[in-house]
């Protein structure tokens, strides 16, 4: 462990099921934010374009904290950042339920998301240590798990606002809820990575060609997955779709994107990383074609799935060769990775918007679709340098069953 012993079956079990639940966790306080962002922004008393400017605050947050973490994670070791960030991150959510007007509720942003940041960027180094111990890939189902804790989240969120509670009381007891949750998870994680046994502070490390390119593709990917949140309803509205019918894309890519997940572990141990980026992504930019040059409903709808299915297992092969390709920096490269896809997402309805003012919706999303074949294009990329080493093959594991 931190002597360099390998682990043993039981601890990688234990340590897989904690990173579940820690995805979980971040994906469930994330999606209780979101859906209690109308009731917040009425009492508030803020409109639409506040909000929005608000929300920027939450993304530059998650970025300093991305870039933080990451770093913390490879000194002091994944075992201790992620439930101290998944601590904090719980505490921060309770922030915007008191803010009272539009710059507390921009500081609670700024901090939640912060915390938030950090919380993502450390579980992810933490599952690179894990996938790292079974020697086959299984970050995907990571991710899958942090989807369904926004669903969770909405379920409950639903519940709760049915009730009558006010945001601030539904986000002090999941904040208590998911403090104990964390701390109950923590015992378990592994307790390889950290400072080297000298002592002494590590070398700090140009940014590798290869993470460069990987953060790009996942600013191209992510920037994808930003349109899809922000502009799949819109785009069916411009059909001429009903609310209710428009709602549907959103879900349907979301749900694909889930299932996608679920599978994309197995798809990768069996054709390798590389395939499944690139066959994603191309199928990704079929979907989005499909969207955008759809005159009925059903079309448009089948395209967001199909986006959805082809993002699915993208993500998690960067995040996962990032962590692999120095062991020493995997929380640094993940959290250079995640940072600039992150911008990537924020950056996608920024994007679009003001082309719209040029051009159809639909033709917009031509140029996301664009970027999916630049990235089945470099997919290259997620291939390590030197297959024999550290990165996790289909052919090569510990025995340690599902």
């Amino acid at each position: 462990m931190t002597g360099g012993a390998p682990e043993t079956a039981g601890s990688l079990r234990a340590a897989r099921l904690a990173t579940f639940a820690y995805f979980a966790l971040a994906g469930f306080l994330l999606g209780m934010w979101i859906v209690h962002i109308p009731p917040i922004e009425h009492r508030t008393g803020i409109d639409h374009a506040v909000l929005g400017r608000l929300l920027l605050l939450l993304g530059a947050g998650a970025l300093v904290g991305m870039r933080i973490a990451g770093p913390l994670a490879d000194r002091a070791g994944a075992r201790r950042v992620v439930p101290a960030s998944a601590a904090t991150a719980a505490a921060a959510l309770v922030l915007p339920g008191l803010a009272p007007g539009a710059w507390t509720l921009g500081a609670a942003l700024l901090l939640l998301g912060a915390c938030h940041g950090a919380l993502d960027v450390a579980m992810n180094a933490h599952a690179v240590q894990v996938e790292r111990g079974y020697g086959r890939p299984i970050m995907a189902a990571f991710h899958a798990t942090f989807s369904l804790g926004g669903v969770l989240a909405a379920l409950v969120g639903a519940r709760t606002l049915s009730w009558g509670w006010s945001p601030a009381a539904t986000f002090g007891a999941v904040a208590l809820l998911s403090t104990a949750a964390g701390a109950a998870a923590a015992p378990v994680l592994l307790r390889s990575g950290g400072a080297p046994a000298s002592g002494a502070a590590p070398v700090r490390r140009r940014t590798p060609r290869r993470i460069r390119g990987l953060a790009a593709l996942a600013f191209m990917i992510m920037l994808c997955e930003g349109v899809a949140n922000d502009w799949s309803a819109l785009h069916l509205r411009g059909l001429d779709a009903s609310p209710g019918t428009a709602a549907l894309a959103f879900g349907a890519f979301s749900t694909a994107m889930t299932g996608g997940r679920l599978l994309a572990d197995r798809l990768a141990a069996r054709y390798g990383p590389v395939a499944v980026l690139r066959n994603g992504a191309g199928l990704a930019a079929f979907g989005l074609a499909v969207a955008a040059l759809s005159t009925g409903e059903a079309a448009a709808l089948a395209g967001w799935a199909v986006l959805g299915a082809g993002l699915s297992g993208a993500v998690p092969q960067l995040f996962s060769a990032a962590g692999h390709h120095d062991r020493a920096a995997s929380g640094a490269n993940v959290s250079r990775v995640a940072g600039l896809g992150y911008l990537g997402m924020l950056a996608g309805p920024a994007v679009i918007g003001p082309l719209t003012r040029a051009m159809p919706l639909g033709l917009t999303l031509l140029l996301p679709a664009a970027l999916c074949v630049v990235a089945a294009a470099a997919a290259g990329l997620v291939r390590h340098p030197d297959d024999a080493g550290a990165r996790p093959r289909a052919d090569r594991g510990t025995g340690v069953s599902a």
